[in-house]
């Protein structure tokens, strides 16, 4: 797992300089050794977007592993558009602008950095907002799968840094695990189950190896995420 230092660094590009502020509040609840700078706002702070805080993000975010830009409304993207244009090409070629809604995207993005996925990973969990790779298909390949099934004993639930902890944990087993049919690994697909305290999460595995995965999970889960 890459370290805070070679990380993919995240800026979050609104019209809004609360919006952009507020997302990074909000994301480094779960990601908080990521790179995220906020680009909200004209440069007098009005409600617009600034080609210099985008440039100044970029430059801040950008540990040489990369750096994702995600947007709010199309003016946004014709800004960080202009930005990309004024990079050295060496920059220019590690960053990218992701097409995904600014908050759900951003939040997925800052998980997948968090835990060392690289640009494409970070760009393919921000894209996930628009419903992309949130199920895992059957292999009738793959050996028996194995199965947990666990009551859900913290307030939260799946919701917010729980979903966090429980897809960090995921990712770092390569074998494949589902909770309820969706993909563990995915942040936004294991929130949209809506998992709530006393709910049940059938976390399971096909991998030949998936059985320790589904343990650890289980384990998680069954902790309260040491909630009181």
């Amino acid at each position: 797992m890459a370290g805070p230092e070679q990380s993919v660094g995240l800026v979050f590009i609104s019209h809004s300089t609360k919006i952009a502020d507020g997302l990074v509040d909000l994301a480094r609840q779960m990601a908080p050794q990521t790179r995220m700078v906020p680009a909200g706002g004209t440069d007098g702070g009005g409600i617009g977007t600034s080609f210099t805080k985008v440039l100044s993000g970029i430059e801040q975010a950008d540990a040489g592993a990369g750096v994702v830009l995600l947007c709010d409304l199309g003016s946004a993207i014709l800004t960080a558009e202009t930005a990309l244009d004024f990079l050295d090409d060496a920059v220019r070629a590690r960053v990218r602008i992701a097409d995904a809604p600014l908050i759900e995207g951003g939040v997925a993005a800052a998980v997948a950095a968090e835990v060392g996925g690289d640009l494409d990973s970070v760009v393919r969990a921000a894209q996930s907002a628009i419903g992309a790779e949130s199920e895992v298909a059957a292999d009738p390949e793959l050996p028996q799968q194995v199965t947990r099934t666990v009551t859900l004993v913290n307030t939260a639930g799946l919701h917010a840094r729980p979903a966090a902890d429980f897809v960090k944990l995921a990712s770092t087993f390569e074998a494949r695990v589902t909770v309820n049919g969706k993909d563990a690994s995915s942040l936004l697909a294991v929130m949209s189950l809506g998992l709530t305290r006393g709910m049940s999460a059938e976390i399971s595995s096909s991998d030949a190896n998936g059985a320790a995965a589904v343990a650890a999970l289980g384990d998680l889960l069954e902790s309260g995420f040491g909630e009181e």
